[in-house]
Order: structure tokens, then C-alpha cells, then sequence
């Protein structure tokens, strides 16, 4: 099982610095996530100070720019990285997308299925030289000259990964991605009952049997090394789960489970701006549902619980940054299983 370090926040220089200290460590990947920063800057600079290390996105907001600035975007990653690039893709919500980027959204699974099938043939046609001629409902990229192309990459391209929640966006995954990103806010019954079905519904549609496809189990993780940290893991891990918990888009994971006030109480609290009062609504029995919360040493055999037979690689992330520091023994566990 490959085991990966995701990385939110911290700033650039901490995320290259996060990555050297990754690679050291024997992790197999380090993921940047678009939050403060462009991830892609993220790369680039871990890119000039590691060797091994696998580097992706985790996520690029795909709706936040066309299929060709995207696909530009990757083809360089993947030539400044030496192969080691992978390209996850998200929508983020419809508030984001609209609001803060300023772009389109509709019927974000239709959207998200012709992008991914826009970005590989805008690379087809840079690899083969024959004509660009991507005509679909939402993009249109039918302009490609000498000039403007850059030719096959050296190292192929990048694989896809896409991140999703709901049903028809994970089928997607399974139909025209090279892997999946299971979202952090899933529960192990949730992967189960609709993840793991809707996954293989989009096998079914390529006519694919999953052979090569990448699961990445994502969880929320609250630990530390010392009481104080453990309890400051957990309070902001609390926090993110009333976070995403408040978003319509993520409610079903809380339905499944009969939460549906939680959610819809969440969602209240935060159009108010109770950011505090959303953490203390979300009680022990939610949090420890959603999320893995354990000592240090029990972080990995959790992981294998909720993750095992399920996922090919299991990146260990924390809501305030890299944790790598409390990760040793879960990398230890869980790069032993097989």
C-alpha cells in the first residue's frame, strides 16, 4: 500500500520544505491542496528540491479554469517534475466556482466527464501532431497551431485522479479517471453503500475491470504526540467536519446516518457566521464516525480497518497542515500491508 502526506496549508516554502522532509521519510507521494495558494507553484517548487517523491494535486479546481489551461498546466508539471506528476482534478462547490472564481457551473458530473475527455485530447493532439477538434456541451477547443503546441511530453502524460462525493461524480471517476479521491468527509459505511458502487457503475460503462485504477483513502485524522496536541488535533479536526458538514453537497454522508438535523443545523450556523458554534454541535459519536481519532500508534491500523482491501494508496492528512511528525508509525503499519 502506497502511503502519501497531503498538505492544506502552511504556505509555499513550508510545502516544499514538507515534501523534501516526505521523501526523507520514505513517503511515497506529497499532494498540494488549491486553498491559499496556486498548487501548481506548489509543484513546481517541490519539484527542484526532491527526486522520488510522487507530486500531485489534491485538488486542482477544475472548474476554475478551461480544459486547456489545465491541460497546459499538467503537460509542464509533468516535464518540470520528470514523470512524477499526477493531476488531481475537483469542482469544488457551486458558491466557489461562481463566486470567488467567477466561472460556470452546471450539471457539475456531465461537466466534470467532458473536461476530463477535453484535457486528453487537447494532449493527443500536442503528442500526434493531428488536428485538434474537441467539440462538446460545455468546451470547445478546435484551434491548435505549431506555434501554440508543445509536442509530445518526454515523459507521457500525467494520470488522472478525481475527487468526488456523490455518486454520479465518483461513476465519473470510474468511467474517464485513472484513479479516485475519496473525499475525507466519508465514513466507512458510506464508502461501502454508495462510494464503492458507484465506482464500479463507472467501470462498467468503459467496460473496465479497475485493473491499474487508484483508490486513495482520504480521512480526517486527529492525534498528537503529547496530550496538548491531541487535543488541538482534535478540536480542528472537529471543526472540518462541521465544516464540510454544513455543505449541502456533502449532507448525504450524514443522511446515510440519520444526521440529517446535524447537517441542516450546520448549514443554519454557518450562513450566520457561527463558526464556533458549528465544532461544538458536532458531538463524539459523529466525530469518531467520520474521522480516525487515536494515539499515534493506532493511526495506521485504523486506517487499514476503514481502508484495507478498498484503497491502493492512503494519504495521511491533517486539516492545519502537514503533520508528518506524528505520521511515523501509520507509515510504518500501513507500507507493511499488502
Amino acid at each position: 500500500m502506497k502511503v502519501d502526506a497531503t498538505v492544506v496549508t502552511g504556505g509555499l516554502t513550508a510545502f516544499a520544505d514538507d515534501a523534501v522532509t516526505a521523501e526523507k521519510a520514505g513517503y511515497d507521494a506529497v499532494w498540494a491542496s488549491e486553498t491559499q495558494h496556486d498548487p501548481a507553484v506548489m509543484i513546481t517548487l517541490a519539484a527542484t528540491r526532491t527526486e522520488r517523491v510522487t507530486l500531485g494535486t489534491a485538488i486542482t479546481v477544475a472548474f476554475a479554469r478551461t480544459p486547456m489551461t489545465t491541460a497546459m498546466t499538467a503537460n509542464d508539471l509533468q516535464e518540470m517534475t520528470g514523470g512524477r506528476y499526477v493531476l488531481g482534478l475537483g469542482t469544488q462547490i457551486k458558491p466557489h466556482v461562481t463566486k470567488r472564481f467567477s466561472m460556470p457551473w452546471s450539471r457539475p458530473a456531465d461537466r466534470m466527464h467532458e473536461y476530463i475527455r477535453a484535457v486528453r485530447a487537447i494532449w493527443d493532439a500536442w503528442a500526434t501532431g493531428e488536428r485538434l477538434d474537441f467539440r462538446g456541451e460545455f468546451y470547445t477547443h478546435t484551434l491548435m497551431t505549431p506555434f501554440f503546441s508543445p509536442g509530445p511530453n518526454p515523459h507521457g502524460n500525467p494520470p488522472i485522479h478525481l475527487a468526488g462525493v456523490g455518486p454520479r461524480m465518483t461513476a465519473v471517476a470510474g468511467e474517464v479517471a485513472d484513479g479516485f479521491m475519496a473525499h475525507a468527509f466519508s465514513t466507512e459505511r458510506y464508502l461501502h453503500e454508495v462510494t464503492l458502487p458507484a465506482l464500479h457503475e463507472g467501470f462498467a460503462r468503459a467496460g473496465k475491470d479497475g485493473t491499474g485504477f487508484e483508490f486513495s483513502g482520504t480521512a480526517l485524522i486527529a492525534t498528537g504526540n503529547t496530550e496538548e496536541e491531541f487535543a488541538e488535533s482534535v478540536q480542528d479536526v472537529r471543526r472540518q467536519v462541521a465544516f464540510y458538514g454544513s455543505t449541502p453537497a456533502y449532507h448525504p454522508v450524514l443522511e446515510l446516518h440519520g444526521w440529517g438535523d446535524l447537517a441542516r443545523e450546520l448549514n443554519t450556523l454557518s450562513k450566520r457566521g457561527e463558526w464556533d458554534a458549528m465544532g461544538e454541535a458536532v458531538d463524539d459519536e459523529v466525530l469518531h464516525t467520520v474521522a480516525i481519532v487515536a494515539e499515534p500508534d493506532q493511526v495506521g491500523p485504523a486506517l487499514e480497518r476503514r481502508f484495507g482491501g478498498i484503497a491502493q494508496r492512503i494519504p495521511l492528512y491533517a486539516p492545519t497542515g502537514s503533520q508528518t511528525d506524528r505520521w511515523g508509525p501509520a507509515l510504518a503499519h500501513l507500507q507493511g500491508v499488502r
